[in-house]
């Protein structure tokens, strides 16, 4: 991979990460692969992603700890409260993700960080937000996953609710609180410089991404449904086996794209059954037009089936494992995973940069840091006057 250089977009930006697991680590890998420069406040025992291990390795870390520094410091010490608060001017935004009222046990509440840095824009990062009844609640995205609706509209219908096998609502609250980041920075640059705090649950991020299901309930009394691969909106939509025993997928969520699966598979007699002719039709006979299909894709390899589909302009594509992933042409002539340098591993694979700018393009600079690596960043200075920790 060829390293980028400057101009970064977001260099100048700083960024002192004290938040914890996943949501917090990719919302300040979005700044930091764009140039902010990112200081990690690890505690003697480091972020937890460091402890996920794989064999040994700590690659969690290693992919979402990229591009950025480590300092070690203990928040329950009022001297290393001091420290972080003499280095607080020359900060612009400060990420947390402790329990709803953490960081005022700390004595380092919004209103004593705003006191230091009235431009300094607050991350906080909670599974229920800073207010509302559940507001104290520990809130892991596993827990909002579920109190969300995902998981019970995830899964197959004679299945019971299924959780995501990743994390899913730290994930998206992660991407969506580094557009809440860069909007609050606009505020300070460029309307009238006054620093704010984002209160960033893992919940809302969650439920905005699953579609207009309240608005469905409210004027149909439908409920979301288990529908294993298909949808309630779209015919067809499913994952089919091959000939091999490798999957596709298939999807005609447009009347044209619909009409184009029909003909490729039985032709304009197909085409023409009164059964499958509009989207609600195909929807009432979905089981059929499944079986249609399936029976279909099963008489072929997954290769040949993606040639013949692709001669339809047939909108498919293989299920891949992550092995064929890592060999797909599209992925390796885009570099979409790359293999960086890594001094512990001697190379290890990672996504890459996204999304992608045409003049200011993101880029992946140094690899994730030892514990403490950038200590002399808050060592050796004139310390502030901290608050003692309230009991």
């Amino acid at each position: 991979m060829t390293m980028q250089t400057p101009p970064l977009p977001l260099a100048g930006i700083r960024v002192l990460d004290l938040s914890r697991l996943m949501a917090g680590n990719m919302l300040t890998l979005q700044l930091a692969d764009f140039g902010a420069e990112v200081v990690k406040v690890e505690s003697a025992q480091g972020d937890t992603l460091r402890d996920w291990k794989n064999d040994g390795k700590s690659l969690w870390w290693k992919v979402y700890g990229r591009n950025k520094k480590s300092i070690c410091l203990d928040l329950k010490s009022e001297t290393d409260r001091r420290k972080l608060l003499a280095v607080l001017p020359e900060f612009d935004v400060v990420v947390e993700s402790f329990r709803t009222g953490g960081m005022e046990k700390f004595g380092l509440g919004p209103d004593v960080l705003h006191g230091i840095n009235p431009r300094l824009v607050i991350v906080r990062i909670s599974g229920w937000g800073q207010t509302g009844p559940y507001a104290g609640r520990p809130g892991f995205g596993t827990l909002v996953e579920a109190f969300s609706g995902f998981a019970e509209k995830n899964g197959f219908p004679d299945k019971p609710p299924a959780l995501p096998n990743l994390g899913l609502a730290d994930m998206i609250a992660g991407l969506s609180g580094a557009f809440a980041t860069l909007a609050a920075i606009r505020e300070v640059e460029v309307r009238r410089g006054a620093g704010q705090v984002v209160d960033l649950s893992l919940l809302e991020p969650m439920i905005g991404v699953l579609g207009p299901d309240a608005a469905i309930f409210q004027h149909t009394g439908r409920k979301p449904q288990r529908l294993g691969n298909r949808v309630d909106n779209a015919a067809p939509r499913n994952a089919y086996k091959s000939a091999d025993g490798q999957w596709m997928v298939m999807s005609g969520s447009t009347q044209r794209m619909a009409e184009r699966i029909l003909h490729a598979v039985g032709g304009p007699e197909l085409a023409r059954d009164p059964r499958f002719a509009t989207n609600a039709s195909r929807l009432a006979h979905i089981d059929a037009l499944d079986e249609i299909i399936g029976g279909f894709v099963l008489q072929r390899t997954l290769r040949d089936n993606l040639s013949y589909f692709a001669g339809h302009e047939v909108t498919v594509g293989p299920v891949h494992s992550v092995e064929t992933l890592m060999r797909d042409e599209h992925v390796l002539e885009r570099e979409v995973l790359v293999d960086m340098p890594d001094k512990e591993l001697g190379s290890i694979m990672m996504h890459n940069v996204f999304p992608r700018l045409s003049g200011t393009p993101g880029s992946i600079r140094h690899e994730a840091p030892g514990l403490g690596e950038h200590q002399t960043l808050i060592e050796g200075r004139p310390a502030s006057a901290a608050p003692s920790i309230e009991s």
